[in-house]
């Protein structure tokens, strides 16, 4: 048996040493019948390095922030946007206020906007909406603003924060700070728009 398995070795080795055989640098010298003769190109291009597009802990962090949001994230999203919305959760809401201990909608994202990417929004749903750029629906990515309104011609009276797959965070007046779905009828039904503040 141990005569079989060394014998295995050397005729793999002899193998490979077929198909990896030096070329000789110089380019006036002869090559050897081998050389000649192999089936493989003598000079393969070398395979570029491939980088994972993110690492372990990386994928720890998101994994953490997918599940505590309840939201199915790309991996790319802004790490600091996550874990400072994610801090938010469970805030009451409380009308025209905008900190831990309660906060509106526009507080709310005014307050993010500030810590997360050092912009001042003005505290107001319909004044944020009149400072951003519109985009389609299609385009938003996470940290873009989600504008609703009770119907055409009413005003904008919602804004909340887009994070991905449809899933937006925002306080509603319902259960203070959370994360709701753009699917669920009663803001599929009011949204109106969508818009990024230019950084």
């Amino acid at each position: 048996m141990k005569n079989i398995i060394l014998g295995s070795c050397a005729v793999a080795a002899m193998s490979l040493s077929f198909f990896f055989e030096q070329v000789p640098t110089d380019k006036n010298a002869k090559l050897t019948a081998i050389e000649t003769a192999s089936v493989l190109p003598l000079n393969l291009p070398t395979a570029p390095t491939i980088t994972p597009a993110i690492n372990f802990r990386d994928t720890l962090y998101y994994n953490y922030y997918a599940q505590t949001l309840g939201v199915k994230l790309n991996y790319s999203e802004d790490k600091q946007l996550l874990a400072t919305v994610a801090d938010w959760l469970g805030t009451p809401y409380r009308s025209g206020a905008a900190s831990k201990k309660g906060t509106d909608c526009s507080g709310f994202v005014t307050k993010v906007y500030q810590e997360v990417y050092g912009i001042k929004l003005t505290h107001s749903s319909r004044s944020m909406f009149q400072s951003v750029e519109r985009i389609k629906k299609s385009a938003i990515k996470a940290g873009d603003l989600v504008f609703f309104r009770r119907g055409p011609g009413k005003p904008i009276y919602h804004v909340g924060i887009y994070l991905n797959n449809n899933k937006f965070i925002h306080s509603a007046s319902n259960g203070g700070v959370m994360v709701s779905s753009l699917n669920q009828a009663y803001y599929a039904r009011n949204y109106y728009a969508a818009g990024r503040v230019n950084m």
